[in-house]
């Protein structure tokens, strides 16, 4: 859905929720502020990624749940597309293992859903402005964690873009041949990501990839089970 708004210095902000109560309501809370100018909504996040071409916004607010594509997968595209597009994702989970998803998805920020208006807001002006903004209880919980895994030289695994892409695929229930029709790749390209993959992440199983996949947020829950 598109929202024609004249645009003077405000920031543009476009809002992804695939709840449509929630969607308008965010959207109709952000358009009373002087400073933020709505420019568009979408439900999911393939509407989504066609939206920002489309409108071009400084900043997309967007839930990280969401049918097709998650939030933060939308965020990686977004990232290698239009790298000027500032993304804060918005979440109903406090969820402190999205954190290091976010920043490697290229997302400027983490806000919970509950935050009231005021903080919302702050945080739409600090990632517009350049800078990072993750609610301060999901903060301090990652902060807490992160620590505790260097004190005990635990490491994340690290994928690549590109990595993280054949993963969600996996977890979708794609096969190699699928996987590589859909990336416009060949099968043994797909082949050896997922090799790469099994192999860093140390999980030998489609089962094992899919749980790693929803646990750090590339795939939903509920997603998986309509399948």
């Amino acid at each position: 859905m598109e929202i024609n708004q004249p645009m003077n210095n405000r920031i543009r902000v476009m809002v992804v929720d695939d709840h449509p109560v929630v969607r308008r309501g965010i959207s109709l809370c952000l358009s009373r502020q002087p400073q933020i100018a709505i420019v568009g909504e979408a439900g999911d996040g393939r509407e989504a990624i066609r939206l920002a071409r489309e409108l071009q916004p400084d900043l997309i607010l967007m839930d990280i749940d969401m049918p097709h594509m998650t939030g933060l997968a939308v965020a990686e595209v977004l990232q290698r597309e239009m790298p000027r597009v500032k993304v804060l994702i918005l979440s109903m989970h406090s969820n402190s293992d999205y954190v290091v998803r976010i920043i490697q998805s290229g997302a400027r920020g983490f806000i919970l859903k509950e935050a009231p208006a005021e903080e919302l807001v702050r945080a739409i002006e600090m990632v517009n402005a350049g800078d990072a903004y993750f609610s301060p209880d999901v903060a301090r919980v990652a902060l807490n964690k992160f620590v505790q895994g260097a004190g005990n030289g635990a490491e994340t695994p690290s994928l690549t873009s590109r990595e993280r892409e054949v993963l969600m695929l996996i977890a979708d229930g794609l096969s190699n041949k699928e996987i590589a029709c859909q990336l416009n790749v060949g099968v043994r390209t797909v082949e050896t990501h997922r090799e790469r993959i099994m192999r860093k992440l140390d999980i030998h199983s489609v089962a094992g990839l899919t749980k790693y996949a929803i646990s750090t947020g590339l795939v939903t829950l509920e997603k998986q089970l309509v399948y």
